[in-house]
């Protein structure tokens, strides 16, 4: 049965039943101990609606975007520290690029960069799927906890493969992690003939206590040339959990009748799963008049010169739309 979140590992609470909603904008950890199995249940509607609903995407890449600010919460709502995770691919696709921003504990902004043309191609060849959007590049992944640290960074290429197949490979190349992630993004149609954005998406790891178990899962990596490398066999723990986790519907990752707790009770209890409490995330840009300021500033005369279009200075910014306008001489440098 599903146990709750404990203030203690020691301390033993009852097992209860699943609830029967969840809310939305919420990241739920859960465990499978006997599997050795950790993830993470994430279901956005609010958030994901807000951030898609600030800009005329087309519908392929507006679903696109959605894909990655799942992942982007999946994978940077397990940070341990304060910073932020940026998730960033490039690529020759029509998508060339997608940007998402997460800054704990729960901050998200996101931003597509397309060409029209080329995706109205793809829709019309029907080749709209999120390979052929990308095409081939890489997907960045970035840690970044300040000023005085250094910045962790993590590629992966894109191949003409989805979200989730780069996921795959950046787990099982860069961490040694077996992992598998789903992810599902839809519209639903409101009342009074609106739709909205809803996006949901699972994460599952094999994350062995036991040293001699991690090693059988692990990539083997380069062999010297003419050496014959023998693959270790895959644990069944991790095998029977990834077996699970494939019967995951799309519709269960973002309908709202169908809770994070009662999926991960569906899928995993009969070895027996325990959940976390779930915390929140929201679409929050950090952009502000100052910060616009202090960057306008750092430009040299001629730059800011050339800004002044009928007769003021006006900075959209990529992530929100929040549109910033200066009078000319506003953001000269301040004397000291």
């Amino acid at each position: 049965m599903i146990e709750p979140s404990m203030a203690s590992p020691d301390i033993e609470i009852p097992s209860r039943a699943p609830a029967a909603t969840s809310p939305d904008d919420t990241v739920m950890p859960f465990e499978v101990a006997s599997l050795d199995l950790r993830g993470r249940v994430v279901r956005l509607g609010p958030l994901v609606d807000e951030i898609l609903a600030k800009h005329a995407y087309p519908e392929p890449v507006a679903k696109l975007l959605a894909e990655a600010i799942v992942l982007t919460v999946m994978l940077g709502s397990a940070l341990k520290m304060e910073g932020r995770f940026i998730l960033q691919t490039q690529t020759d696709g029509p998508v060339g690029l997608l940007v998402v921003d997460y800054t704990t504990p729960g901050k998200v902004r996101a931003c597509a960069r397309f060409g029209a043309e080329g995706v109205v191609a793809a829709v019309a060849a029907g080749n709209a799927d999120a390979g052929a959007l990308l095409g081939k590049g890489h997907l960045a992944m970035t840690i970044d906890q300040g000023a005085s640290t250094s910045r962790y960074q993590g590629l992966v290429a894109l191949v003409g493969g989805s979200l989730e197949d780069a996921a795959h490979e950046y787990f099982l190349r860069s961490e040694q992690i077996p992992t598998r992630v789903r992810l599902a993004v839809a519209e639903e149609l409101v009342p009074g003939g609106r739709k909205r954005w809803r996006a949901g998406g699972i994460m599952l790891q094999f994350l062995p206590k036991s040293a001699e178990r991690a090693r059988m899962d692990l990539d083997p990596g380069n062999a010297p040339e003419g050496v014959e490398v023998t693959a270790a066999p895959e644990d069944d723990a991790w095998v029977q959990g990834r077996a699970l986790l494939e019967t995951v519907e799309d519709v269960e990752l973002i309908d709202p009748a169908v809770s994070s707790e009662r999926l991960a009770y569906r899928l995993f209890h009969e070895p027996g799963v325990r959940v976390f409490k779930s915390f929140d995330v929201r679409a929050e840009c950090s952009c502000s008049r100052d910060t616009v300021e202090a960057m306008l500033r750092s430009f040299s005369q001629d730059d800011r010169d050339h800004m002044v279009e009928d007769g003021k200075i006006s900075v959209t910014c990529e992530f929100c739309s929040s549109t910033y306008i200066f009078a000319p001489g506003e953001t000269d440098p301040k004397s000291e």
